[in-house]
């Protein structure tokens, strides 16, 4: 006899109250890629004020501000690579991440999945 059981980690998303924020948490990031200022707030300001009614949105709204300050080091990176023509094309790939890496967390996030962002420094554990 097999059973294929599959535990739920604590960043599983299960309520559709909790996916629904988790959603929301990870396009919040959209802002980054758009309006910058904004964009490092939001994530931060829902991530913090809806964490302690749902403990499972830490993992992602950790996951999501180690991608912010990642693409920010990326983009200076970039920047400071534009002197030598390579930093065109880099800014342009990072900026493609900044976009395309929230939809899908928040896909994820909205099957009740946690994702994590490739190229994300662990700045927050």
């Amino acid at each position: 006899m097999s059973y294929n059981i599959q535990p739920m980690g604590p960043s599983s998303l299960q309520t559709a109250e909790e996916r629904q924020m988790g959603l929301f948490l990870h396009l919040s990031g959209l802002a980054f890629a758009f309006v910058f200022p904004l964009g490092i707030v939001l994530p931060i300001i829902l991530w913090q004020t809806q964490k302690e009614k749902m403990p499972v949105l830490d993992a992602h709204g950790k996951m999501v501000t180690n991608w912010m300050i990642s693409a920010t080091i990326y983009f200076f990176a970039s920047f400071i690579l534009m002197f030598v023509l390579i930093g065109f094309l880099t800014v342009f790939v990072v900026l493609l991440l900044t976009i395309i890496f929230p939809i899908i967390g928040g896909v994820k996030a909205n099957n009740g999945e946690m994702w994590n962002y490739p190229l994300t420094i662990k700045f927050l554990k």
